[in-house]
């Protein structure tokens, strides 16, 4: 038994993530991560850059877009989600030194993956155009959307599988390489954009559907890269037959972490999916003036998602190997980092939202609303900052209830009554159409008072009797 632990702690010592400083590791892990969930929004914003530009039909293009987007967002949050429970156990697992298990774990994610795909390709042929029709009447906007959409379910493959494989990347500390397979997947997407959607190079101009294919092409050239790094890097992991055979216990421990992080991913798409239908009721254009809103914000959250997608491997490592300084090392890291990340999206976004709407073919009352969203909403970075690395610290710390209430907090209990709200004021005759954009910080503000409490509660309960 004694030489057993010995084995496990000399294990776990050959890993990074039991000796390198905490500071320098974070930054080490987090920057390749805060770099590959960018280049995730990317895809977004480029798409409807280009798709906003398109002859005489671009603003309705883009309102296509943002109807489609929540699925889109669900697909990504289901995929990382699984991702990030896979992440964390088998992180965890290589702290106590038992690689069979973590093989195991990174088995079982990748035939969960199999069945993420297959329900999205169902969704594709059979769902696309109902759930289209839910937001919206105007027969123009619903055969892009639905053309968009489906494309994106049917060949969804690409993006459910590269979140796999990115999260096994990363959960050995080689997130360089995630970040390369990411990268890979933009540049290509970025480049296909113009010759699908306007027909360069002697093709023929495909509109929607050529934004659609280029990010799905995109995304399965990152798909590819990340296999091919995985089998050639992660070397801590063995890649048997026998480890894709489900198993009930080891699924179970990727959801009891992964449940959270997909909840609130997911709520993000239900929620702009019910905010879709409620700003609508004031004009189309107060949705497409959000939906790019939300793209362009995306560009700043996700940076923060990297950031906490670094904090809960590490979090959980030094967590499974009952090391009370690190853990706490490396939540003052995450939550000091993470903070510093939005209060520049915060600056950035205040100075340059004029030169950054007018990229995007919009009409003057659009580009205002647009303007005023990017304006108001952001004055809530900080506390949207600190709620997102709360909810990493939680999953990592095996507080997944914590994380999940969070969640719903910030992204469904706090915001759609309150959208209803000023919604209907606006309806009513208030003159001030961008006072519905103050639902956001009026939600993280409560959100984060939430938090705050759950953390002094988990600090009590798993901090502070570690060694």
């Amino acid at each position: 038994m004694e030489n057993k632990t010995e084995k496990k702690k000399e294990n776990g010592t050959k890993n990074k993530m039991a000796v390198m400083s905490v500071g320098k590791l974070m930054l080490s892990m987090g920057i390749p991560m805060i770099l590959s969930m960018m280049l995730q929004a990317v895809y977004n914003i480029v798409d409807s850059a280009f798709v906003s530009n398109i002859p005489g039909v671009g603003e309705a293009a883009l309102n296509a877009l943002t109807l489609a987007f929540p699925v889109q967002m669900l697909m990504v949050a289901v995929s990382i989600g699984t991702g990030v429970g896979a992440n964390a156990l088998l992180s965890r697992n290589l702290g106590q030194g038992d690689t069979r298990k973590a093989s195991q774990a990174a088995g079982n994610a990748v035939f969960l993956a199999t069945v993420i795909y297959l329900v999205f390709l169902i969704f594709g042929f059979f769902g696309a155009k109902a759930y289209i029709l839910s937001q919206s009447e105007n027969k123009m906007i619903v055969e892009m959307a639905t053309e968009y959409l489906k494309i994106c379910c049917v060949l969804s493959f690409g993006i459910v599988y590269f979140s796999i494989f990115e999260k096994l990347l990363q959960a050995t500390g080689n997130s360089l390489y995630s970040t390369i397979a990411q990268v890979a997947g933009a540049i290509v997407n970025i480049i296909l954009d113009p010759v699908l959607i306007y027909g360069w190079l002697g093709l023929s101009a495909m509109g929607v559907k050529g934004a659609a294919l280029a990010t799905v092409i995109g995304q399965c050239v990152s798909f590819v890269c990340a296999f091919l790094f995985h089998i050639r890097y992660n070397k801590e992991i063995a890649n048997k037959p026998e480890y894709l055979r489900p198993s009930l216990p080891v699924i179970k421990g990727i959801y009891m972490i992964g449940l959270p992080a997909i909840i609130a991913q997911a709520l993000m798409s239900f929620m702009t999916y019910f905010l879709n239908i409620i700003f609508g009721r004031i004009g189309e254009n107060v949705v497409t003036a959000y939906g790019l809103y939300y793209k362009i914000q995306q560009f700043i959250l996700f940076a923060a998602f990297g950031l906490r997608d670094a904090i809960t491997p590490i979090l959980s490592y030094n967590y499974g190997m009952r090391s009370k300084k690190r853990v706490r090392d490396g939540i003052r890291y995450g939550m000091l980092y993470t903070l510093a990340i939005m209060l520049a999206g915060l600056l950035a976004l205040e100075i340059f939202a004029e030169p950054i709407s007018s990229v995007f073919a919009l009409t003057g009352e659009t580009e205002s609303l647009c303007i005023s969203a990017i304006r108001i909403i952001s004055l809530s970075y900080l506390f949207a900052g600190a709620n997102i690395a709360f909810q990493g610290i939680f999953q990592a710390l095996e507080s997944g209830v914590e994380s999940l209430v969070i969640s719903v907090c910030r992204q469904f209990l706090f915001v759609l009554p309150v959208a209803w709200g000023l919604t209907e004021l606006v309806l009513s005759g208030f003159s001030y159409t961008g006072i519905i954009w103050i639902t956001f910080l009026v939600a993280e503000t409560l959100s984060v008072i939430v938090a705050l409490h759950f953390m002094k509660r988990v600090s009590r309960q798993k901090i502070k009797n570690l060694q």
